[in-house]
C-alpha cells in the first residue's frame, strides 16, 4: 500500500499532468473571444513582477522574447511588487492610453503573497477585463499556476475567461516553478524559464494575431 507521502506525491504528480493536459487543449481549441476585429495596435503585457522579468537583466523578460515570435509591438507594462489592487489603478495610463490590440492580464503572485482575498482578485480582474474590452482590445488571462501551487486561482481565472470571452492561457510555470534549472529565485523563472513563458504564451495568442 502507498504511504500518505507517495500518495501525496502521486497527486501532485497527477495535477501537474492535467495541468499540463489543459494547457495544450486550450492552445488547440480556438475559442469565441470577444473584439477579435480590434482595431488597435500594440500587444500589451500587463502584469507584476513575472511579466515585469524580476531576476533577469532587461531584454531577457519574457514580453522581450514576445516581441520575436509575433508580427506586432510588444509593450511591457509590468511592475515588480504590483497586486491586482495596484494594477487597476494604473490601467489608464499603461494599457487604456497606449493603443490596446491585445493585453495579457497576468496578476495573482503578488495577491496571494500579500493575502488579497481571492473573490477581491477576481473582481479586480473582473474589472480590468470590462474596460480594455470597452476600449475595443481583446483580452487574454495568463495564470501562472503550477501543479498544486495556486490551483484555486487556475480555477477561477479560468471560469473568468469563459465568463468574459477571454483568452486563457493556463499553467505558464509548470514545470519551471518545481526545477531549479529554469528559476532565479523560489518562483521567478531565469532567463531559460521566461523564454518558456514567452513560447507558451505566444502559443496561447498566435491564432489571434492579424
Amino acid at each position: 500500500m502507498l504511504r500518505n507521502s507517495q500518495k501525496i506525491i502521486l497527486l501532485a504528480v497527477i495535477l501537474t499532468l492535467l495541468g499540463f493536459c489543459a494547457f495544450v487543449l486550450s492552445s488547440c481549441v480556438k475559442k469565441e473571444i470577444k473584439n477579435t476585429n480590434s482595431s488597435g495596435k500594440n500587444i500589451i503585457c500587463f502584469g507584476d513582477s513575472i511579466t515585469f522579468g524580476y531576476g533577469v537583466n532587461p531584454g531577457q523578460d519574457y514580453p522581450t522574447h514576445l516581441a520575436k515570435m509575433v508580427n506586432r509591438p510588444v509593450i511591457n507594462a509590468g511592475v515588480d511588487g504590483d497586486t491586482s489592487i495596484e494594477g487597476s489603478k494604473r490601467i489608464k495610463r499603461d494599457v487604456l492610453d497606449k493603443q490596446p490590440y491585445l493585453v495579457l492580464i497576468e496578476f495573482t503572485g503578488n495577491d496571494f503573497l500579500k493575502k488579497v482575498p481571492l473573490y477581491t482578485t477576481i473582481d479586480n480582474l473582473k474589472e480590468m477585463i470590462r474596460q480594455i474590452q470597452g476600449a475595443g482590445a481583446i483580452t487574454a488571462i495568463v495564470d501562472v499556476s503550477a501543479g498544486l501551487f495556486l490551483l484555486d486561482y487556475r480555477i477561477q481565472l479560468s471560469k473568468l475567461a469563459r465568463e468574459t470571452e477571454s483568452i486563457f492561457i493556463p499553467a505558464t510555470l509548470s514545470g519551471i516553478i518545481t526545477n531549479p534549472s529554469m528559476k532565479s529565485d523560489f518562483m521567478h523563472p531565469n532567463a531559460g524559464g521566461y523564454v518558456i513563458v514567452a513560447q507558451r504564451v505566444c502559443r496561447g495568442i498566435e491564432d489571434y494575431i492579424k
